[in-house]
């Protein structure tokens, strides 16, 4: 199953509705990183509103993401992080720590802006 990734001008907007196996996991990040290619999008915003829970390879696909994106010039903005995912992530050892988040997709577009103007 394909996550949909809408374009919004120079960005990525993201809202991940379906739990997330390895398979599917891979085939986001090569989606995101397709599309960024594509697109020639500056930024990403990634909705983790409706995820639970992930495991530690999920958790580090979602690293690698961050990286690979950010490394392909476009800036990443994390939303709706539930407190189990929180956990994991830190669990698990990937800090994200140069990662903006927000409460919400509207907090994280307006996030992202400002990353992007500042």
């Amino acid at each position: 199953m394909r996550i949909p990734i809408l374009k919004l001008h120079d960005y990525l907007l993201i809202s991940v509705q379906v739990e997330l196996d390895d398979q599917t996991a891979l085939q986001f990040q090569e989606d995101v990183l397709e599309k960024i290619h594509q697109e020639g999008s500056r930024g990403v915003v990634i909705d983790l509103t409706s995820v639970d829970m992930i495991d530690s390879f999920i958790a580090k696909v979602l690293g690698d993401v961050v990286d690979m994106s950010n490394l392909m010039g476009a800036k990443v903005v994390m939303t709706g992080i539930q407190p189990a995912v929180a956990i994991t992530l830190i669990d698990m050892g990937i800090v994200l720590d140069d990662v903006p988040t927000a409460l919400d997709l509207e907090q994280g577009l307006e996030r992202l802006q400002l990353e992007l103007e500042g």
